[in-house]
């Protein structure tokens, strides 16, 4: 399986322009710019965003295989990926999870996140620092 996104971008680094799209066209020319990438309230995407939304939604798949695995059925599984950008560098992505799966303890989802943080595909494609918490609602 192969997926693909284009990206097109017209002048310098910190005056010009982009726009991304999809395979899937979910992304249809989404701007991205340096502003966007490096200040607050524009409208657009940038790469660490888009990095957040693919760990994110990899590992909370991760996370609903294993636990289907085990034979539970999540109610429901939230995650919010944040990525660190320092000096140029992307160094860390945090996952923030809450979930709610009957007929689970607090301990085994704990369990089964750290599992899916180290497992995931995009974990795996990743080059720094990943770690996660969990928040267990029960059931």
């Amino acid at each position: 399986m192969k997926r693909t996104a284009k990206a097109h971008w017209t002048g310098n680094l910190k005056e010009g322009k982009g726009t991304l799209t999809t395979q899937s066209n979910i992304l249809n020319q989404a701007n991205y710019s340096f502003k966007l990438r490096f200040e607050e309230g524009l409208t657009g995407t940038n790469p660490e965003e888009l990095i957040a939304a693919a760990h994110s939604g990899c590992f909370t798949m991760a996370v609903s295989s294993i636990l289907s695995q085990k034979g539970f059925n999540p109610t429901s599984l939230d995650t919010v990926a944040t990525i660190t950008l320092e000096n140029g560098v992307i160094t860390n992505s945090h996952l923030a999870i809450t979930g709610r799966v009957p007929g689970l303890s607090a301990g085994e989802f704990e369990t089964v996140t750290k599992d899916a943080e180290k497992n995931c595909i995009v974990s795996k494609a990743l080059n720094f620092s990943i770690t996660s918490e969990a928040k267990f609602l029960g059931d």
